[in-house]
C-alpha cells in the first residue's frame, strides 16, 4: 500500500504527557511538511516516527512533528536514514523545540 500523507491544515489540540521522566519534543522544519520524522534513543535502534503536518498558531502556518511523551534521555533524530540528522536531549517535564530551519 502506498503511503499517504494528509495535507489539510490540522486544528486540532495536540495532548502532550509529561511530568517526572517524561518529555516531549517538538521538530519543526516547513520543508519536511508530510514526511515522516523519527527519533530514537541514542545508541538503540528502536525508533518512533511522526508526520511534519500544518498547523495554525495565531492565524500563522507552523510545520512541527509533535513526539509528546518520550522518556528523558538522549535521542537521535533521523530524517533520511542510513545517519541521524542530529541529537536532542529530553528533560522530564519539559517541551524540547529543534527548529532547523
Amino acid at each position: 500500500m502506498a503511503e499517504r500523507h494528509n495535507d489539510r491544515v490540522h486544528s486540532e489540540s495536540v495532548v502532550l504527557d509529561i511530568g517526572q521522566d517524561i518529555g516531549a519534543l517538538i521538530y519543526t522544519e516547513a520543508e519536511l511538511r508530510g514526511r515522516e520524522i523519527e527519533v530514537s534513543p541514542t545508541g538503540r535502534a528502536r525508533r518512533v516516527h511522526i508526520e511534519v503536518l500544518e498547523r495554525r498558531i495565531n492565524g500563522r502556518p507552523v510545520f512541527a512533528a509533535v513526539f509528546p511523551k518520550l522518556r528523558a534521555g538522549d535521542y537521535d533524530i533521523w530524517e533520511n536514514a542510513p545517519n541521524p540528522s542530529g541529537t536532542v536531549t529530553i528533560v522530564g517535564g519539559v517541551v524540547t523545540t529543534v527548529d532547523w530551519r
